[in-house]
């Protein structure tokens, strides 16, 4: 009985991985097993990166934030701190945008904490 070897499905699989990988560099976007291995790494570097992208924003919120917040005399944990006392709802990406594209209503932020 001759061997199956189900073509149809393993092409299909090459297809797509040479098709992920369009647009790499040599090798890279026409060579199967180099394909995959490139295609396999960016996903990976693509999932831990979807987490970093979060804690990067948030490294850029409390920056902006912080820079801010010095101008008016207090600086970061101690306007926090009292953003939590007086029971204000805003997180810091809304703080960091008021921060940076609308001055005058943060200051008024800063001015009700104290």
């Amino acid at each position: 009985m001759p061997r199956s070897v189900n073509s149809v499905a393993s092409r299909r699989k090459r297809k797509k991985i040479l098709k992920q990988a369009k647009g790499y560099f040599g090798a890279r976007k026409n060579v199967y097993t180099v394909a995959k291995n490139a295609v396999e790494k960016a996903l990976l570097y693509a999932y831990r990166d979807r987490k970093n992208k979060k804690r990067n924003f948030r490294n850029l919120w409390i920056t902006r934030i912080n820079a801010a917040v010095r101008e008016e005399g207090i600086n970061y944990s101690t306007f926090m701190h009292q953003l939590k006392q007086k029971d204000v709802q805003l997180n810091r990406k809304v703080l960091a945008d008021l921060a940076m594209n609308h001055p005058e209503d943060f200051q008024k932020i800063v001015a009700q904490v104290k």
